[in-house]
C-alpha cells in the first residue's frame, strides 16, 4: 500500500465518522410522535398524579450532565403553563422503569397528554421552541374534542 493510498484511505474513514456523527446529532433532538401511545401511571413514577393539559416526563440519571439543564429548562416551560405538570424520574436505581420506556439515553423526555398517553418522546435534549409547538399542539387537541 502506498502512502497515497493510505491517505485517502483515512480519508474516507473520517468522511464517513463524520457523517454518522452528523446524522446522529440530528435526530437524537428531533420530536418522535410514532411512539407506542401507553398510558403512563403516575404512581408507578413515584407522582400523586400527572398535569390537567399535559405532563412532560423527565428520565435523568445522576452522572447525567445535560440532565439539569433539561430539568430548568422543562420546569421553566410548565411553570409557565397553567395545567401543564414537569416529572423528573431519576433511573439511577430503577432500572425496571429505563427498561419498560426502552430508555437508552439520558435525558429522555416524554410528552403526556391530560389521560397520561405518551405523544412525544425525545432522546437528548429538547429544544425549547419545539416542547412548546408539541404542547400548543396537544392544547389545540383537547380543545376540538
Amino acid at each position: 500500500m502506498t502512502f497515497v493510498s493510505a491517505l485517502i484511505g483515512l480519508a474516507l474513514l473520517l468522511t464517513a465518522t463524520v457523517a454518522v456523527g452528523v446524522f446522529l446529532q440530528w435526530r437524537q433532538s428531533r420530536p418522535r410522535r410514532h411512539v407506542s401511545h401507553e398510558v403512563v401511571e403516575p404512581l408507578r413514577l413515584g407522582a400523586d398524579a400527572l398535569g390537567e393539559v399535559a405532563t412532560l416526563l423527565q428520565f435523568s440519571t445522576e452522572l447525567c450532565a445535560r440532565c439539569p439543564g433539561v430539568h430548568r429548562t422543562l420546569g421553566a416551560i410548565a411553570d409557565g403553563r397553567e395545567g401543564v405538570r414537569h416529572l423528573d424520574v431519576d433511573l439511577t436505581h430503577r432500572p425496571d422503569i429505563a427498561k419498560h420506556f426502552h430508555v437508552l439515553q439520558t435525558p429522555t423526555t416524554l410528552v403526556l397528554d391530560s389521560r397520561g398517553v405518551v405523544q412525544t418522546r425525545f432522546g437528548g435534549v429538547p429544544t425549547r421552541d419545539v416542547l412548546e409547538l408539541e404542547l400548543n399542539r396537544l392544547t389545540e387537541e383537547s380543545a376540538n374534542v
